[in-house]
């Protein structure tokens, strides 16, 4: 019976964790800046709550090159950051 118990437990974490990970909280911002040579972009963002970061206007890194190419300087988007390797990256726009 505690088998089952604990089969149960670590499936409904696994199940909540890939759950968390596949809902992605988009943030509203506006371009600012865009450094094509550096892959960086400036945004004025919201409250980034996943990051626990306030309302403010920073620099990001931007790995991915069509995502990159993707924004422009004026446009209001909204969009998911994380630390990837330490560093605040742009991982998904729309």
């Amino acid at each position: 019976m505690k088998t089952l118990v604990k089969l149960t437990l670590a499936s409904a974490l696994t199940l909540g964790t890939a759950y968390g990970a596949l809902a992605a909280e988009f943030t509203k911002a506006t371009v600012k800046k865009v450094d094509l040579k550096a892959k960086k972009v400036t945004l004025i963002h919201e409250e980034l709550k996943s990051l626990d970061m306030p309302a403010m206007t920073m620099v990001f890194r931007v790995r991915d090159d069509a995502l990159l190419e993707k924004l422009k300087e004026g446009a209001n988007i909204e969009f998911v950051a994380e630390r990837v390797d330490g560093k605040l990256t742009v991982t998904e726009v729309k």
